[in-house]
């Protein structure tokens, strides 16, 4: 009797044993990395962005190369954006209400990039938008004035987070940047006035249909009193031809330190002489506005800026200053704090009547002086229309100085 040949068994074991071997295989899941997914891709960071006035807070401010993504929210009072720049990258969100969230994913190489708000051609980032996010383990170049820029914007924020002199006045990137000789970025700057000489009267703003535009978009308070300023504020064509003279010096030092000096003599149309004597910044909030204060150089705001209130055409100043100041009527002391707020700006009124003749006067040429005094908080309005006294200077101008 034949024997049945073992041969066959032999093979179909281990072919049974493989498909076994193939069946685990396949039960076990996927592992992917802390880092990575399943066919290898980095794992998106996220990064929290905080947007508020003045600052841009980043969480965390380091991540690992690769796909980044930026969850942005605005917890300020007025419209921001979000942009990230760097490594040849310069990407950005839309301009965001207050209050909305929005997400912008990027691809991102090892290095430093800048996080900033450019709403008002940067003027956001000049008042202290700014931060930094650190991509992979790259370091900044360690070129010194990188290093003294870094230190000053920690340096503002840590001011502005402790209650200190608030006074904003960042260099913004300029076609010229000008610093004094230790490399501080102080920069000073004389102004002289140039007649003729107005004085601006209670009245409704020119532009009160664009301007309602911007004001819709701030809190509801604000809308109050913007609307109420819009029909008798400030900034109107009721004018009146006057004499008078003003000049001083500021010096804008960055997050603190700034100072000014100097001095305004003006008839008013009632026949009142006033005098003002400036020798103090003004670091105090101003109610229903962004928090402003010291002197600041190159800044493009009002308007349809996104910057400060709506009820001035839109403008670029070389010169923007916030003072304390001793206020004398008829030679008698009124108060020594009077609140002063200084521009030297593109031209906003025409020469026929001075009445305000652009929304948008930001391309105009820079040499119209204008001079806002205002009583402070708690205290009584001035004897004089409207409770100020408003003056421009139409022809002036202003001249760097070496520190």
């Amino acid at each position: 009797m034949n024997a049945v040949p073992q041969r066959p068994a032999r093979i179909i074991a281990p072919f049974i044993g493989s498909l076994s071997l193939l069946a685990a295989v396949l039960a076990t899941p996927c592992r992917a990395s802390s880092y990575g997914n399943a066919v290898g891709q980095p794992a998106p960071s996220t990064v929290k962005v905080n947007l508020s006035e003045w600052k841009v807070q980043l969480t965390p401010a380091r991540v690992p190369p690769g796909p980044v993504v930026f969850e942005v929210t605005n917890t300020g009072t007025i419209p921001h954006a979000f942009e990230v720049e760097g490594g040849g990258l310069e990407r950005s969100t839309p301009q965001m209400q207050p209050g909305a969230t929005v997400t912008l994913r990027l691809d991102l190489r090892a290095g430093s990039y800048e996080t900033y708000c450019p709403v008002g051609k940067d003027s956001h980032k000049m008042l202290g938008m700014l931060n930094h996010l650190m991509v992979g383990d790259a370091k900044r170049a360690s070129a010194k004035g990188d290093q003294r820029k870094e230190h000053e914007e920690h340096e503002k924020g840590e001011a502005y987070e402790a209650g200190h002199e608030m006074v904003m006045g960042h260099e913004m990137a300029m076609e010229h940047p000008e610093h004094d000789e230790h490399g501080d970025g102080a920069k000073s700057m004389r102004v002289a006035g140039g007649d003729p000489v107005i004085q601006i009267l209670p009245g409704p703003f020119p532009f009160a249909d664009s301007a309602a535009a911007v004001i819709r978009n701030r809190p509801p308070e604000q809308q109050a009193d913007l609307n109420h300023k819009a029909q008798m504020g400030p900034y109107s064509n009721n004018v009146a031809t006057i004499s008078g003279d003003i000049s001083l010096v500021a010096i804008d030092r960055g997050a603190t330190g700034d100072s000014v000096s100097g001095v305004a003599q003006f008839t008013t149309q009632d026949g009142a002489r006033w005098k003002l004597v400036m020798d103090r910044v003004q670091t105090k909030d101003i109610p229903f506005n962004p928090r402003f204060g010291g002197v600041i150089m190159g800044l493009f705001y009002h308007g349809a800026s996104g910057v400060h209130t709506p009820l001035v055409p839109t403008i670029q100043s070389s010169l923007a200053l916030w003072a304390y100041a001793h206020l004398y009527k008829n030679d008698h002391l009124v108060t020594d704090d009077a609140m002063v707020h200084v521009m030297l700006l593109s031209r906003t009124r025409r020469t026929s009547d001075w009445a305000l003749d652009c929304w948008d006067c930001s391309n105009r040429p820079i040499e119209e002086l204008q001079l806002q005094v205002t009583a402070a908080p708690g205290t009584p309005p001035f004897d004089a229309p409207g409770g100020f006294l408003f003056v421009n200077w139409e022809k002036s101008s202003g001249q760097r100085l070496s520190l």
